[in-house]
């Protein structure tokens, strides 16, 4: 089979020829008919994170280990399954669950494998999705797609579930104002998500006008350019001068920070999600005095994206696929998302 590998971090992608595995067991090899590309897979490639006071977190440090697949977004049609899989066959249409965990750990045994201490996460800590085939340890992690697109699905399994779950976290309600920074793929995603399932008032923040164009296509109620304008001063004018019950932050570094805590009201919810890095200096009698939380969001669990697929194939809501591209072209794509060319999802089709 052919994949596309990182060898070593800032190196191109390597288009190798890699030996097909036979599935064994409860595994299942999926042929792959569409990989979402994703920040974790930039992130991967680059090596790490940056952190507070500029410190460079090495993923590696994590306990990921290159050559590497990476690609944990994936959907494609059962091409061969292990003598013990049950309720799937060859041909079937699926979807991948890709956090994939210990078993053992607290996190596992309480139902937030994603939250493994330690990790076995596909297209991370083992060979993903940037291919042409994808080998899946266990058919408990594969959803059925039946009619649904495989193009707008894939990317359900990481930016539609890390939406979906911080929108859930925020226990947004109706007449509370949420704020939602950042108009990438995952906050697009959780503009649609919002008004499915929150009935709030959707203010989305970003730097993009045409990715805030889109935002009100899809449900925003009011968008805010931070560039051209205050946000501070933008949401405060918004909610009459109380500031917003709610924010979920998608690009979570030290600008977008200090503006969430800035407008959030007493007793407000601040979602973390992004990965983008930096740190915050927090005035610490600010959290008593306003009484607010500040939680983090990171992807969801498998029932979590199974109640995604339900909304997804009632027509609540719809990945925004603007790219394709061949594997061939997996560093053009990577480097496409880092220079911010790519609006909503893009996804590779081997």
């Amino acid at each position: 089979m052919v994949s596309a590998r990182i060898v070593k971090t800032n190196d191109p992608l390597v288009i190798e020829d890699v030996n097909i595995p036979k599935p064994k067991n409860l595994q299942v090899l999926v042929k792959v008919k569409a990989a979402g590309i994703c920040h974790s897979d930039l992130h991967l490639w680059e090596g790490g994170y940056m952190g507070a006071g500029g410190k460079f977190m090495k993923v590696e440090d994590r306990g990921v280990h290159f050559p590497l697949t990476p690609g944990h977004e994936v959907s494609g049609i059962i091409e061969d399954i292990g003598e013990s899989v049950l309720h799937f066959q060859k041909g079937d249409k699926v979807l991948v669950y890709p956090w994939i965990g210990d078993q053992i750990c607290r996190s596992c045994k309480s139902g937030d494998e994603h939250l493994c201490e330690a990790p076995q996460t596909l297209g991370i800590y083992q060979d993903g999705g940037y291919s042409d085939l994808i080998l899946v340890p266990n058919y408990k992690y594969l959803i059925k797609l039946q009619d649904i697109d495989f193009n707008s699905s894939a990317s359900l399994a990481c930016s539609g579930l890390t939406a979906y779950t911080a929108i859930k976290k925020s226990s947004a309600m109706p007449g509370e104002n949420l704020v939602i920074i950042g108009a990438g793929g995952l906050g697009l995603m959780a503009v649609q998500i919002a008004k499915a399932i929150t009935n709030a008032t959707i203010i989305i923040m970003d730097v993009d006008d045409e990715k805030l164009k889109e935002a009100k296509k899809l449900g925003a109620n009011v968008t805010v350019n931070s560039m051209s304008s205050d946000p501070i001063k933008a949401v405060k004018d918004i909610t009459n001068g109380k500031g917003c019950e709610v924010i979920v932050d998608f690009v979570n570094n030290n600008k977008t920070a200090p503006t969430a805590i800035e407008v959030m009201r007493k007793r407000g919810r601040y979602i973390m999600v992004g990965l983008f890095g930096g740190s915050l200096e927090l005035n610490l009698p600010l959290v008593p005095l306003r009484a607010f939380t500040i939680t983090g969001a990171y992807t969801g669990g498998f029932n979590d994206l199974v109640e995604l697929v339900s909304l997804f194939k009632v027509g609540k809501i719809n990945s925004v696929v603007s790219k394709h591209y061949k594997l061939e072209e997996a560093n053009k794509a990577l480097e496409d998302l880092k220079n911010r060319k790519i609006m909503g999802r893009a996804v590779f089709t081997p």
